[in-house]
């Protein structure tokens, strides 16, 4: 892979080459992406979208607004930073007109929207709707999809959710968003369709990033950057985009010291020994005399958060620098962080994060009942919908598809499409509105 094709301008229906060097510096390309998501629907839906800890009344904890915004920042940081090296190593960059800014820019953006696919209620959502079709009411459509699609649903997944969602095209809105090219190969982790699952040990492979309903406008994406094909038997997969490494960075940065952070002022981790576990990780770059001067505890974790944060940025940045012939090649089958100096020291923190914070009975109660919620909702408007395409609907069914949105009023062509749109939909639902309409669907 090459720099100059994986830092593309291209948009959705683009006719004509977007040129760095002619970009208008005041309105730059890779910063309308940054805009664009910002101001849309889905993004703005996830204030009220639970990131590991349901909302508390006691204490401020982070949703997945608050943690996509924290994760943008840490990226556009590492971004830069990488940036400025490879603008040094590689000159014909800067002939073209590229800038330290637009790899902070595009890293950035991709991190804004890393989590645009994911549904209500943490984790378990996704896990949800899975369950919903592989052992729920849903089985009964197995039979009638093909095996791809089945593992779509089966394994709902909110990345190639989040790829959907960036892409759709709706009357008089082709594209969707229509970012570019580069960001889009910066937001996908997973440049794979759902089978086959896991096919190697590459990072990559971990899980997959688009659905069926994408994979051709995926191939477009992949074909100008420039992403190595490596995809067997007629199966979709390509090698990471560079960039994405970075995105995944900052992800697992943020979320390991900050869900420990809200563990801590949560009380689920008791604070003199979890502040222990922060300074081995900060142990070369803290000043003791201002730590030992700050009186209260949440000063103590802003200030070793930020520490942590910065160590951790720095260290990802380094690694990738180091390793950067071996990702264009596609031959780094690792995350950044899993072979950094602290790795030792993130394991730790993450194993108290599983035990106290993602095992706490308030996680599992939320979890739980995600999963009734959903279910349910799933199955009122698929039947619905289902009806609807037959011409068979009941009075409760035109109720039904009253209350869902203009664009799935009208039903899509084939039962993927239908039972995709819906499990979209739910997806899209915040934790609140979900429950809202749960709880109206069932007269309580």
């Amino acid at each position: 892979m090459n720099w100059i094709q994986l830092l593309s301008l291209k948009r959705f229906g683009d006719k004509h080459k977007r040129l760095r060097c002619e970009q208008d510096e005041h309105r730059l390309g890779f910063e309308v992406d940054y805009d664009r998501i910002i101001f849309s629907d889905s993004f703005r839906s996830l204030q009220d979208k639970t990131q590991v800890i349901p909302h508390s009344k006691t204490d401020f904890v982070h949703t997945r607004l608050t943690h996509s915004l924290e994760v943008s920042v840490v990226a556009r940081s590492l971004g830069r930073i990488v940036g400025e090296q490879l603008l040094k190593k590689h000159p014909k960059l800067v002939k073209e007109g590229y800038k330290m800014n637009d790899f902070g820019a595009i890293v950035a953006t991709a991190a804004l929207a890393h989590d645009i696919g994911n549904p209500p209620f943490g984790h378990s959502g996704e896990k949800a709707i899975g369950e919903y079709f592989k052992n729920g009411k849903g089985k009964k459509f197995k039979e009638s999809l093909t095996d791809k699609q089945w593992q779509d649903l089966i394994d709902f997944e909110g990345n190639a959710n989040g790829f959907r969602i960036l892409n759709k095209s709706q009357k008089g809105s082709e594209g969707g968003l229509r970012l570019s090219y580069a960001t889009l190969g910066a937001f996908t982790k997973y440049p794979k369709e759902s089978l086959p699952k896991k096919p190697s040990n590459h990072i990559a492979d971990k899980k997959y990033g688009v659905f069926q309903s994408e994979v051709s406008f995926f191939n477009e994406v992949a074909q100008e950057l420039g992403l190595i094909s490596s995809g067997k038997e007629g199966n979709m997969a390509y090698k990471r985009h560079p960039l994405s490494y970075l995105v995944e960075a900052a992800d697992d940065i943020c979320y390991t010291i900050i869900d420990f952070e809200d563990g801590i002022n949560l009380g689920l981790i008791e604070e003199e020994f979890a502040l222990e576990y922060l300074i081995k990780l900060v142990k070369d770059t803290i000043d003791s005399n201002k730590y030992y001067q700050l009186e209260h505890k949440k000063d103590r974790l802003s200030y070793l958060r930020a520490l942590a944060i910065g160590t951790l940025i720095n260290e990802a940045s380094k690694v990738f620098l180091e390793n950067e012939e071996a990702i264009l090649k596609g031959e780094y089958p690792y995350s950044l962080l899993d072979k950094c100096n602290y790795e030792a020291q993130i394991n730790d923190i993450i194993k108290i994060s599983v035990e106290k914070i993602y095992k706490s009975r308030e996680v599992i109660e939320k979890e739980l009942a995600g999963y009734n919620v959903i279910a349910n909702l799933l199955d009122v408007f698929i039947t619905a919908t289902n009806n609807n395409y037959e011409n068979n609907l009941t009075n409760y069914d035109k109720l039904i598809i009253a209350i869902l949105p203009e664009s799935l009023q009208q039903p899509k062509d084939t039962l993927y499409l239908r039972l995709l749109a819906i499990s979209g939909y739910v997806a899209s639902l915040t934790d609140g509105f979900a429950l809202q309409l749960y709880q109206k669907l069932n007269g309580k």
